[in-house]
């Protein structure tokens, strides 16, 4: 029987990692927690109301949420997760377009969850051993960002690997982070050359435990029981009696993000789940490859962790149009423009808070809406994985390649990018064809990564068994967690 998250304690192993939580004042949060803050000990409360949200300290552990509240310093959490609603004037379709906001997760990005999940696992088991293993986070973007905060805050040593294409703010903020980092040749989609890197590590070192976000389930699991029970908690206060959940749409990544749209679709049974790429690198679409721009999902395979029989639609955006969408929300003379459509200024204040594949995620709603012909009654929701705060070179290299942006070019950018989105690049997936795209994870995770066969069958032929039980081990989590929590007596 597969393992999913391998829970196997190593008592020894297990010992030393509660002395040094306890040396560090290390408490960890619950899966329960980080979904209801409410349920936040009121000690840990009292400590963050003095902490700052990128602060590096334990306690912005229990700051894994969907749910913090909008500042910078001493915040506490909202009855709602932090989310926005983009109008017909934005997109020029009728449904209704939600959106989770991660700018407000510490590091600004929702992938401190992810990795959290991933590592957290290995330590209350045991499995991992912060005064002699490194945690090595390979990413195209904020997982290892993410991985080199929660390695720091858990008292680990971090090695980070991303692409030397990167933007200069993740690579800058790592440096005050990550004990070690690895940059490896090319860009988004130069996922191999990351995984190529990982296996120079196992050689050379025997300290090294790989934390894959494409292959971690942690991560989908994390998506699934967090992100899926916010995105249910938006919907729930947003919809009227007249309207109804028609979908979830999510750029591929490391598809671990997708898993909240299992946990949308175990809700609303009708609902669908669409994954999205970028039309320059086709993976999911034409079996295709090549280069894009759109920051955050990395691609070329297909994700371990992406439950390609759940999915219903493949949408593919143009990284030109998500470029434009990005400049056109974050620039003066975008915003301007958008005021003028009759926008109103309480969104203006907050279009920041999209980032390159967030822009990507929005384009998607838009062109399911188009593709299903929804009305105003039709809800489509997507998260903003991180905000423009980690893209503002991206804006000054396009000011610098196409001149200042003014309210002409945010009219163009507008009508062709965004109210201009059309039906193609979409594929409705048949049985075989998600079977087509299940089969392709055969050559990166059996051949190149020695993945276990049984189990990539396992994924598609024992479905409830594996991703059904999958879905369920949170609880199993919470209990070792609050055991280690106990242990330490920090509480």
């Amino acid at each position: 029987m597969y393992k999913l998250i391998d829970l196997t304690v190593n008592e020894g192993q297990l010992k030393e990692t509660v002395e040094l939580a306890k040396e560090r004042n290390i408490i960890i949060p619950t899966f329960k927690q980080m979904k209801n803050p409410k349920l936040v000990p009121d000690k840990i409360k009292t400590e963050l109301k003095k902490t700052g949200l990128w602060d590096i300290n334990p306690v912005n552990l229990f700051r894994i949420t969907w749910k913090n509240e909008p500042i910078e310093k001493g915040g506490l959490y909202n009855e709602l997760p932090n989310y926005i609603e983009l109008p017909t004037e934005v997109t020029g379709v009728k449904a209704r377009i939600f959106a989770l906001v991660g700018k407000y997760f510490p590091i600004g990005a929702h992938k401190v969850g992810a990795s959290f999940a991933c590592l957290v696992p290995r330590l209350v088991t045991g499995q991992f051993n912060p005064k002699y293993h490194e945690a090595v986070w390979p990413s195209t973007g904020n997982y290892c960002r993410g991985g080199a905060y929660n390695s720091t805050l858990l008292g680990c040593k971090s090695i980070a690997i991303l692409p030397e294409g990167m933007s200069k703010e993740r690579f800058d903020w790592l440096k005050t982070v990550a004990g070690e980092i690895i940059t490896t040749p090319g860009g988004e989609s130069n996922v191999k050359e990351i995984y190529d890197e990982t296996w120079r590590l196992r050689r050379e070192r025997d300290s090294v435990v790989i934390f894959n976000q494409f292959g971690e389930l942690g991560n989908h699991l994390w998506h699934y029981e967090v992100t899926g029970s916010a995105m249910e908690e938006v919907l729930k206060a947003e919809m009227g009696p007249s309207d109804k959940v028609f979908g979830v749409c999510l750029t591929s990544g490391s598809g671990g993000t997708l898993g909240s749209g299992d946990y949308i679709k175990d809700k609303y049974p009708h609902a669908k789940l669409a994954v999205g790429e970028a039309v320059q690198c086709p993976t999911l679409l034409n079996n295709g490859f090549g280069d894009h721009r759109i920051e955050g999902i990395g691609d070329k395979h297909v994700p371990w962790i992406h439950n390609v029989k759940n999915t219903d639609m493949v949408i593919g955006i143009d990284d030109k149009d998500a470029l434009a969408f990005f400049r056109l929300l974050n620039e003066k003379a975008g915003q301007t423009y958008l005021r003028k459509r009759g926008v109103k200024e309480e969104l203006i204040n907050k279009l920041n808070y999209v980032g390159i594949s967030g822009a990507a995620n929005l384009l998607m709603c838009i062109k399911m809406a188009k593709y299903y012909e929804l009305t105003e009654h039709d809800c489509i929701i997507t998260v903003l994985t991180d905000s423009s705060d980690m893209y503002k070179s991206r804006l000054q290299e396009m000011n610098e390649e196409k001149g200042a942006y003014n309210e002409v070019t945010a009219a163009i950018d507008h009508e062709c990018s965004v109210l201009g989105q059309r039906i193609d690049y979409m594929e409705e997936l048949t049985y075989y064809s998600k079977k087509r795209i299940h089969n392709l994870k055969y050559y990166t995770w059996i051949e190149q990564q020695q993945y276990d066969v049984n189990e990539l069958n396992a994924q598609w032929y024992d479905y409830d068994n594996y991703w059904g039980r999958l879905h369920h081990m949170t609880d199993e989590l919470d209990c070792l967690i609050t055991e280690f929590n106990e242990r330490t007596g920090l509480l």
